[in-house]
């Protein structure tokens, strides 16, 4: 054999055994990664091939599926009520991937997930049967908090503040997930990506905004935990008006008629005075609030329901000016519908904080639990005394103060407004804020909500918590006693 052909010989077998290595790779350890490639179009026709497991709600599925005419995809997601539960479901779309409920269990939803799969199912790859998620939503609460939310855009979260239990989640204005879940509908998809009103973002989770007097509750909880007063009836060292540490600027009441002059903390949360909050935040230091703040929940990176909630922020690096309008929810502070929720279910708790969440368990198709959330895992936030203080005075804040509209015949109610500045010089409509619980001693019943109206259309004076967003809080908390 000559050398060329020798040559050459060594050069096929290299490209042959280069060509084995590679197809080794790729079956071996690449196998998984393509398989799961958002580009590979087999897992879209996989997962729509067979009709998905529901996302239940008391018992009943808000979801379900319809087959589809011509297409490799033969059924695509329909939707019970879909506006009224987008904010729960989320949606699953053959052309735009799945988000929420919808997205964290896809696997269990379309049958891929290991879990549901028998030995024979794992070697062979078949799909098994798929599972379904049952979830913690109370339909007469959705329903109340979404008819109360009306035109609104707004959100709101009802709690268990005993188990945890998200018993209400909406946001608006909302979609309807079914116009989006086929292969056509790119006209509904750019309408809901344009819409300035942003119907896709879930605000009871995922838009953090200024909370306003509501976060005094906050400022409270440390004033009481850290020793700065000794009860609510305590007169505080409050000037009126009072000038921000450091400037000249004065920060004046709403009510410039209301007692807030060294007015008790109860007091101070009737009228929602701000010279006592601002002074209090200032006076405790931004560590000490920060360090109660962290304690509800603020600051969190991975708040998961299981949808992942934004991150509610209380700032650091502040002067003493800058920590004082923290104390009346200024400033550089954040918050979801749902840290608000949370900041008041562990008062109603005595101070303790159930772990919130939406979904119950996870099952196969055989209805056998995959997995399963424990109610009432809770961790102390405040002491329990600190806990009834601060219950007692926002009930006295809605027996007759800024929360007579959240009033419930027959049940102890407690809560506090907010009316929280938006834009540069407070120059856009505020944001209408609502905090609250509802306790039932006959039948043992209780629930803490929250609630935004970040537009009504209404004019800036008429923009209040108490006249906006404590109707809709009423409701729900109404019809969770009556559930």
């Amino acid at each position: 054999m000559n050398k060329t052909i020798r040559r050459a010989s060594a050069f096929c077998l290299l490209m042959v055994l280069a060509l084995l290595v590679r197809a080794t790779w790729v079956q071996g350890y690449e196998a998984k990664a393509l398989a799961d490639n958002e580009h590979n179009r087999r897992n879209t026709i996989a997962q729509y091939a067979h009709p998905l497991g529901d996302i239940i709600v008391a018992g009943s599925p808000v979801t379900g599926s319809k087959g589809t005419s011509g297409g490799d995809l033969r059924y695509k997601r329909t939707y019970t009520q879909g506006e009224l539960y987008a904010a729960v479901t989320g949606y699953s779309s053959q052309a735009y991937g799945a988000t929420q409920l919808e997205g964290i269990y896809s696997g269990v939803l379309d049958g891929t997930d290991d879990r549901l799969k028998n030995p024979a199912d794992l070697i062979t790859g078949r799909q098994a049967v798929p599972g379904n998620v049952l979830t913690t939503i109370d339909p007469g609460v959705q329903k109340a908090a979404y008819e109360a939310l009306g035109g609104d855009k707004g959100a709101a979260v009802a709690i268990d503040p005993k188990t945890g239990r998200i018993l209400g989640m909406v946001s608006t204005p909302s979609y309807d997930p079914s116009e989006i879940s086929g292969t056509g509908d790119g006209d509904a998809w750019r309408k809901l990506l344009d819409d300035k009103d942003k119907p896709l973002v879930n605000r009871a989770l995922r838009q953090p905004l200024a909370p306003g007097s509501t976060f005094k509750l906050v400022v409270a909880a440390a004033a009481l935990e850290n020793g700065l007063y000794g009860s609510v009836d305590e007169a505080t060292d409050s000037p009126d008006p009072y000038t921000l540490p450091g400037t000249r600027t004065i920060l004046r009441n709403e009510n410039a008629s209301a007692p807030c002059e060294n007015a008790t903390l109860r007091t101070a949360l009737q009228y929602s005075c701000n010279n006592v909050f601002a002074k209090a935040a200032a006076d405790l230091g931004q560590d000490k609030v920060k360090e109660m703040a962290d304690a509800f929940g603020f600051d969190t990176e991975k708040l998961d329901v299981p949808v992942r909630a934004s991150k509610s922020v209380y700032p650091t690096g502040m002067d003493k000016a800058q920590t004082a309008l923290t104390g009346i929810g200024q400033f550089e502070v954040t918050a979801t519908p749902l840290q608000m929720a949370m900041v008041t279910a562990a008062l109603a708790n005595g101070g303790e904080l159930a772990a919130p969440h939406m979904v119950s368990s996870v099952t196969d198709g055989d209805g056998s639990a995959l997995e399963e959330t424990e109610d009432g895992k809770t961790e102390r936030v405040v002491k329990e005394s600190t806990a009834e203080q601060l219950r007692s005075a926002m009930v006295t804040v809605v027996e007759k103060g800024t929360g007579t509209n959240a009033r419930i015949a027959g049940a102890e109610v407690g809560g506090k407004t907010g009316t929280a500045q938006n834009g540069v010089d407070n120059s856009n409509t505020p944001y209408a804020w609502f905090t609250s619980y509802a306790k039932d001693d006959s039948s043992g019943k209780e629930v803490a909500v929250a609630v935004i109206v970040e537009d009504s259309g209404s004019a800036r004076s008429e923009v209040s918590g108490n006249g906006l967003a404590a109707p809709i809080a009423q409701k729900m908390m109404k019809a969770a006693l009556e559930r």
